[in-house]
């Protein structure tokens, strides 16, 4: 497994080349002292037994597939999944892949690429699909862009999973928390979108105010407001550093898992689109390149 490090007098980010992990992400906290804000093991090795994702590319498709599968140009293809529920691209998906480490820049605006490339119905997936991930730092901000070229109509949905934890603290119930998401995508209990979008407000959902997370647990797609600065914005009390999510996409699901603290910010299209016509599309047909650029800004709250 190799293991790649870039860094700026702001951040220091640590990726590897196995599910094309971010392994470490260090920024100065309020008292100058380095924190790493993901999870993550400190030995590469112990990523081959994870299942939660920590840091990887999730693909070929971010999040749940319905029905078993998708109907694409007519023809059905057929998903591996567990009670109906196809999630994170399937029974590996890219998150347990090799990928290839294609370029590594260290002078100014350092980034490391990688590459997977996906052979046609890999998964049940139609097409060739070339994807490449792309880690750039900039002063203090972490560009993450996925893009993607495909032989034959297919669909496509990636992104990072990183599970971010802004201090040292065993919980994050004192982070403050704003969306500028004004919907949600409505699910089932087994997380599978009902095809219907929801306000947020005066609903447990409405961060459009700054507020604490408290009590607050969540495993939700949020639809963005495509006229904001940015899609989500937290911070901690105890550390002073703040992070802002900005996107091109149109959803992000935000997720706080159970079993350790932290939260998630899965920039990416809403979830089972290729089974709801009236969500944003998913389809990539041979002339296009997908792209998914997100920005993750790390800050200091006075």
């Amino acid at each position: 497994m190799k293991q790649v490090t870039i860094s700026n007098p702001f951040i220091t980010l640590i990726v590897l080349d196995y599910g094309a992990i971010i392994q470490k992400l260090l920024v100065k906290d309020d008292e100058g002292r380095y924190t790493n804000v993901v999870v993550g093991f400190d030995y590469p090795s112990q990523y081959h037994n994870d299942k939660a994702s920590l840091g990887a590319c999730i693909g070929r498709y971010a999040g749940r597939i319905s029905k078993g599968g998708f109907t694409l140009d007519r023809k059905t293809y057929p998903l591996f999944n567990e009670k109906g529920v196809h999630l994170h691209g399937g029974k590996e998906g890219f998150s347990k892949k090799y990928w290839t480490i294609e370029e590594v820049h260290k002078g100014d605006e350092p980034f490391v690429r990688l590459s997977y490339f996906s052979k046609h119905l890999e998964e049940g997936y139609p097409g060739n699909l070339k994807v490449t991930v792309t880690y750039k730092i900039s002063n203090n901000e972490l560009h993450i862009i996925h893009e993607a070229t495909t032989d034959f109509t297919t669909v496509v949905n990636l992104t990072n999973h990183s599970y971010f934890k802004l201090d040292n603290e065993n919980g994050i119930d004192h982070y403050f928390l704003k969306l500028n998401c004004p919907k949600i995508v409505e699910t089932h209990e087994n997380l599978l979108p009902t095809g219907k979008l929801t306000p947020v407000k005066d609903t447990p959902y409405d961060f459009s105010s700054e507020r604490q997370i408290g009590a607050t647990r969540l495993d939700t797609p949020f639809a963005t407001d495509d006229h904001s600065s940015f899609a989500a914005m937290v911070y901690s009390t105890k550390s002073g550093i703040s992070m802002e999510v900005n996107t091109n996409q149109r959803g992000v699901v935000i997720y706080t898992p159970q079993h350790f603290p932290a939260i998630c910010f899965e920039t990416q299209n809403f979830p089972d689109a290729p089974n709801h016509p009236n969500f944003p599309s998913s389809v990539l047909r041979p002339s296009e390149t997908y792209r998914n650029a997100s920005i993750f800004k790390f800050d200091l709250v006075t």
